[in-house]
C-alpha cells in the first residue's frame, strides 16, 4: 500500500478492533506492507492512532507499536534527510517561514515523534534534536497582554510538544484552550490557577505518558474534561495498575496484627487450587454495605479479597 487513501481503511479497523489479537494483526500489515512518507502519515492519521497504542496493557502490543513508531520515525527521517534537511535559519535566529511550514507538516501530526531542525543542526548537517520546545519552534506567546498567563500558557505548549511532530498551530490552539479553561476554573491567575498549570504541565511532560499527550493534541480529550482531571486519572495505565496493586497491598497491611484470621477450606486459592486458607473480615465500606472478606491462601501467600 503506498497511499493514505489506501490506509485509512486500516487505521479506522485498528481504532475500532477490540480484541489483542485484531490489533496485533492490523499493526503487523501496517508494518510490513505501508509505505510511510510525512504526507501519507499526515493524511492518514495513522501515526496517531499507532503513538496511542504504546501504552497499551497489553505488552505485544505496546512494544510492536513501540518498534512501528520508531520504523516510521525513521523512514521519515530519512526522507527529510534525502530532500535536502531544513532551510537556513533567519539572521535573527528564528526559523523562517518555509521552515515553519514543513514543521507544521509532521509525520507525528498523528503522534509520531519528530523533531524540527535546529538553525545550528540545519547548518553543520548533525542529526535532528530529540526534543521541541516553543523557542525551538520559534512560538513566542504574547496573546493576554498579561505575563502570567502568557508564560503558563507557553509552559503547555513545551509539555505538549517536546516528543511530537503535530504542527505547531494545533499545539499552540490546545495550549492557549488549556491556559483559558483553567483561568476560568480558577476565577483568574489565582493560587489556585498556578498550582492546576504547573500540575498539568508535570503530567503532559511525563515521558512516561505519550498516551495523554497524544489525547490532548488529537481532540480525543476534550480540553474541559482534561483541565478537570486529577493527577492520579492523567496517570499512564501502567501508573495506574501499579498504583492499584500498592493500595491494595496496603489494604491488608491496615488490618492489624491483633485481627484474628480464622483458618478455613471453604475458599479455594485460585493459584495453586488448595484450600488452605486464613481468612478475617472487615467493614470497608460505609455500615449498610456488607463486610469484605479478605484471604489468605498459607501454601502459596496468594491474597484475594471479597465483598
Amino acid at each position: 500500500m503506498s497511499g493514505a487513501a489506501e490506509l485509512k481503511p486500516l487505521v479506522k479497523s485498528l481504532n475500532s478492533a477490540s480484541t489483542d489479537e485484531e490489533i496485533i494483526t492490523i499493526l503487523n500489515t501496517l508494518k510490513q506492507q505501508a509505505k510511510i512518507t510525512e504526507a501519507i502519515l499526515r493524511e492518514s492519521k495513522a501515526g496517531l492512532a499507532v503513538g496511542k497504542l504504546r501504552q497499551h496493557a497489553s505488552k505485544p502490543v505496546a512494544d510492536l507499536a513501540k518498534e512501528i513508531v520508531r520504523k516510521w520515525k525513521t523512514e521519515v527521517e530519512r526522507e527529510k534527510q534525502a530532500a535536502g534537511g531544513g532551510t537556513k535559519a533567519a539572521a535573527n535566529g528564528k526559523p523562517p517561514a518555509a521552515k515553519k511550514a514543513a514543521s507544521a507538516q509532521s509525520a507525528s501530526s498523528a503522534a509520531t515523534p519528530t523533531t524540527p531542525v535546529t538553525p545550528s543542526a540545519s547548518t553543520s548537517g548533525s542529526k535532528l534534536n530529540e526534543t521541541r520546545s516553543a523557542k525551538s519552534d520559534g512560538i513566542k506567546i504574547e496573546y493576554t497582554g498579561d505575563k502570567t498567563r502568557d508564560k503558563c500558557a507557553e509552559l503547555i505548549y513545551d509539555a505538549l510538544v517536546f516528543d511530537s511532530g503535530a504542527p505547531s498551530e494545533l499545539i499552540l490552539t490546545r495550549a492557549k484552550e488549556i491556559e483559558k479553561t483553567v483561568l476560568n476554573d480558577n476565577g483568574g491567575t489565582t493560587a489556585e490557577y498556578r498550582a492546576k498549570i504547573r500540575s498539568l504541565y508535570v503530567n503532559l511532560k511525563d515521558k512516561n505518558n505519550p498516551g495523554l499527550r497524544e489525547s490532548v493534541v488529537s481532540g480525543d480529550l476534550a480540553v474541559s474534561k482534561f483541565c478537570r482531571m486529577s493527577s492520579k486519572e492523567m496517570a499512564s495505565e501502567e501508573r495506574k495498575a501499579a498504583d492499584a496493586k500498592i493500595a491494595q497491598e496496603n489494604l491488608f497491611k491496615t488490618l492489624g496484627a491483633e485481627d484474628v484470621e480464622a483458618e478455613t477450606d471453604a475458599f479455594q486459592c485460585g493459584r495453586c487450587k488448595q484450600r488452605k486458607c486464613r481468612y478475617r473480615q472487615a467493614q470497608t465500606r460505609s455500615a449498610d454495605e456488607p463486610m469484605t472478606t479478605f484471604v489468605t491462601c498459607t501454601v502459596c501467600n496468594n491474597r484475594w479479597k471479597f465483598s
